[in-house]
């Protein structure tokens, strides 16, 4: 019976791998891309001053696009350097999609209104949203590796994560102290530009 239990369990296992849930996740990450890039309307005339009132809307564009290059990215190789998936890494990352998806609404609001604090606010929100949840889905794959796994040897301490959230909350309070919020934009940018590079701590983990 307890052999039986145990290849029940390991089948279980088996429906679910790091390369299923994976691509499961670069699938909503490409809709995600897809649907940003439906916001952006051309120019409605052919002039420079016609062009120059779309700059806004592709600069806060390019920034989420941007900001999903870099969780697919960093995402992917944590999965690589993962071994098991059980039901809390599954909702874990279900939380992480969650906060992505939000990121095209966010996107568009603030391409049509930049200047003001609340939109500002919410594409901060937004951003520690996804940010704090990646830091669970992180916690919730070591977890269920092991503290000595790859992946809990590449996280550390997860300082970097840490101020990256940190950043994303100062921004969001800021938004509401200087109008237009152009300290939190420029917060965001910072973080985009600390984690442009892909985390080479999940690839050396999961190519050693």
């Amino acid at each position: 019976m307890a052999q039986d239990h145990n290849h029940e369990e390991e089948q279980r296992a088996d429906l679910m791998s790091p390369g299923r849930l994976e691509g499961f996740s670069d699938g909503v990450m490409a809709i995600i891309i897809t649907i940003m890039a439906f916001t952006i309307r051309p120019p409605s005339g052919e002039k420079w001053a016609d062009l120059a009132q779309l700059v806004p809307q592709l600069l806060i564009y390019a920034l989420s696009f941007t900001f999903v290059g870099i969780y697919w990215n960093n995402h992917h190789h944590l999965l690589r350097s993962t071994t098991r998936i059980n039901g809390r890494v599954m909702w874990a990352n279900l939380f992480l999609l969650f906060w992505l998806s939000l990121i095209p609404i966010a996107t568009e609001w603030v391409g049509k209104n930049y200047e003001y604090s609340l939109p500002a606010a919410a594409y901060g929100v937004v951003a520690l949203g996804a940010g704090f949840a990646f830091s669970l889905l992180v916690r919730a794959i070591i977890a269920a590796d092991g503290e000595d796994s790859a992946a809990a040897k590449a996280v550390g301490s997860d300082l970097k994560g840490f101020v990256s959230i940190v950043l994303y909350a100062a921004a969001v309070a800021l938004a509401f102290v200087f109008e237009p919020p152009w300290i939190s934009y420029a917060l965001y940018v910072g973080v985009a530009l600390v984690w442009f590079v892909p985390d080479r701590r999940f690839s050396r983990q999961s190519t050693g």
